[in-house]
């Protein structure tokens, strides 16, 4: 089993029965999440970058789980994190689920200093890539083709990451298996359709589009 569950925005948890990851945990303040941070549970808690939508209540689900924060230096020293493991672009590390490789992300950071990143998360075998906030960039090939990518979670909403065209055309560049879009309609100025999303995907390529609902949850050992 590898349980993907969507939270809305960029929010989500991978867990493959023994350990829990935690992605951009942001609940407080987000519209579209079905729970509240006082009941999360994790292990781990892999934070992107600083901007509140996606830093959110990890310093406080990190305090009262004991979960260890993996992101740069600069966000262990954001979160105050007693239990944390900083990383940089292009180095990766092992954990007991598998291991994380630290990505680019084009993107502004909400913190200074701090350069915002994605992540490529090796867990039960499969190689899940969350790209984080970001533009398109041609270095998203390389991604593809180091770690050949069974899922992709990717930014639709436009204006502040990618658009719907722009993610569209790096899924041609990445190569999935399997996509999923985020950070899209959580606010007007993030609307955007994940229809025409994967109407373009899956006419331009061989990676499927899931459109999951925040709540939702998917099995991509099943897939």
């Amino acid at each position: 089993m590898l349980l993907l569950t969507y939270y809305g925005h960029s929010a989500f948890a991978l867990s493959d029965g023994k350990d829990k990851l935690l992605f951009d945990p942001f609940f407080s303040s987000n519209p579209l999440a079905t729970t509240t941070a006082d009941v999360m549970t994790c292990n781990y808690i892999l934070v992107s970058h600083g901007h509140a939508d996606h830093l959110g209540d990890a310093p406080a689900i990190a305090a009262r789980t004991g979960a260890m924060v993996i992101g740069t230096p600069e966000i262990l020293e954001t979160c105050r994190a007693e239990n944390g493991h900083g990383m940089n672009i292009g180095g990766s590390a092992k954990f007991s689920f598998g291991s994380v490789y630290m990505t680019r992300a084009i993107h502004s950071s909400g913190v200074p200093g701090l350069l915002s990143c994605g992540f490529v998360v090796n867990i039960a075998g499969k190689n899940v890539y969350f790209a984080g906030d970001t533009a398109l960039f041609s270095d998203m090939e390389l991604i593809g083709k180091r770690f050949k990518l069974d899922c992709a979670l990717l930014p639709i909403g436009d204006n502040y990451t990618m658009g719907v065209e722009d993610a569209a055309y790096a899924v041609k560049l990445l190569q999935p298996k399997h996509v999923i879009p985020v950070h899209y309609n959580t606010w007007p100025v993030i609307e955007a359709d994940p229809r025409r999303f994967k109407e373009l995907v899956e006419a331009d390529t061989d990676s499927k589009v899931h459109i999951l609902a925040p709540g939702d949850a998917l099995d991509i050992e099943k897939l």
